[in-house]
């Protein structure tokens, strides 16, 4: 049964000079969740409605994206779309061009001292491992979860706490020294392991749709809260992996958190009814359970339209480039180039010739053609670092971002 436990806070040193309300001991309210597995979920007709139609519009472009040349480059432009939205709702902001200078300056070893893209990059690199991981793994693991976290935070100053479960209470809103005033505080650490597992096992499971696992997994990792930082992205990260593992998402990442950033009171709404208190087949759990559903639904829905969007975009700008370049001969250096340099925008020679599979030679060539067809722009990283830049794909991306925040 759901229930909140009450707790006594004893401030332990305490950095002097704080005011008397971060100073002082007192009671506060744990919540500790239903488990999820094994558990029955009763979705209202509307909510199993929206949720049929997510899973519709979701598989629909899945399977549109797998008939594309360009459905690499169109994943790795979703997947850091994703991680730019999921790092934002943590209030870690970057722009689209600033993100793919990085990016590139990371490649070239040319390093940028920007705490911020770090961060972000370190979101990228964990959600293409878990997804990576998890392609023919059986079942999702709490060791994946852990995985996915420690390279969350690798390489930023929180390392020290990467993969690791927390083994103290933690809380959100209010003060940072104590959860005496916060809007809502998670399990206490010693039932989180048990929570995790039993989450693991409702996510290996396939009795609910796709959609409303993972709305309803996500939901119980935010309430978990397992560790001491990174809970929010690596929640998000859990969404792609049901919907991959479901087989709804298996060729492209559907942008479920550019909407959710966008909405972010109803995203915080929709969490919070879940947290009834009660039986976990009392009034209240279904419809706190289906309030969220209806939420997730919709944001999967509007994430689909507006990816599909972005998609005919970047074909179209694709359609222009070759009409500049007149005759391309059929798998050439410079038609892989056109099909894969929308996944990576920013450009140098030796990451083209990788790209593509040719000779540093074919890849100059083929660069020194888009750059005189004005389709590459140079720019330098650093002193040194001379690349190209596809600006209409980096001006696409930051749009993507725009218009999922309308």
């Amino acid at each position: 049964m759901a229930s909140v436990q009450v707790l006594r806070w004893v401030p332990d040193r305490v950095p002097g000079g704080l005011p008397r309300r971060d100073r002082k001991a007192c009671e506060y309210r744990a919540y500790r969740p239903d488990l999820l597995a094994g558990r029955e979920f009763v979705l209202g007709s509307r909510e199993a409605a929206d949720v049929a139609d997510a899973e519709r519009d979701v598989a629909r472009f899945n399977e549109s994206a797998r008939a594309l040349a360009n459905t690499e480059a169109l994943a790795r432009l979703l997947l850091r779309a994703e991680s730019v939205a999921s790092s934002k709702i943590e209030g870690l902001e970057i722009g689209a061009r600033r993100l793919l200078r990085a990016d590139a300056a990371e490649r070239l070893g040319a390093r940028d001292p920007d705490v911020t893209a770090d961060d972000v990059l370190a979101n990228v690199r964990a959600m293409a491992y878990a997804l990576d991981a998890a392609r023919d793994a059986p079942a999702i693991t709490v060791d994946l979860l852990l995985e996915t976290h420690r390279r969350l935070l690798s390489g930023t100053h929180l390392a020290h706490l990467g993969g690791i479960v927390r083994t103290s209470q933690n809380w959100i809103g209010g003060s940072s020294y104590n959860p005496c005033s916060a809007v809502f505080v998670p399990p206490p650490p010693e039932l989180v392991p048990g929570l995790l597992t039993d989450l693991c096992a409702f996510c290996s499971d396939d009795s609910l749709p796709a959609v409303a696992q993972a709305a309803i997994a996500h939901a119980q990792f935010e309430t978990i809260h397992p560790f001491a930082d990174g809970n929010g992205r690596v929640g998000r990260v859990l969404i792609h992996l049901i919907l991959q593992r479901r087989g709804l998402a298996t060729n492209v990442t559907v942008p479920v958190s550019l909407v959710l950033a966008s909405m972010a009171d109803a995203y915080v709404r929709g969490l919070d009814a879940t947290h009834y208190v009660g039986e976990p087949d009392s009034q209240a759990a279904f419809a706190g359970i289906n309030a969220w559903l209806e939420t997730f639904s919709a944001a999967c829905r509007t994430a689909v339209a507006r990816a599909n969007e972005f998609e005919a975009r970047i074909g179209s700008i694709q359609d222009e480039w070759r009409a500049r370049l007149g005759s391309v001969r059929a798998n050439s250096a410079l038609d892989l180039l056109l099909e894969r340099l929308p996944g990576l925008p920013v450009i140098n020679v030796k990451a083209a010739s990788e790209i593509i599979g040719r000779s540093a030679q074919a890849a100059n060539e083929a660069v020194a053609r888009l750059e005189g067809a004005g389709i590459l722009k140079t720019s330098r990283i650093g002193r040194r670092n001379r690349v190209f830049q596809a600006r209409e794909v980096i001006a696409a991306f930051a749009d993507l971002e725009e218009r999922l925040g309308a």
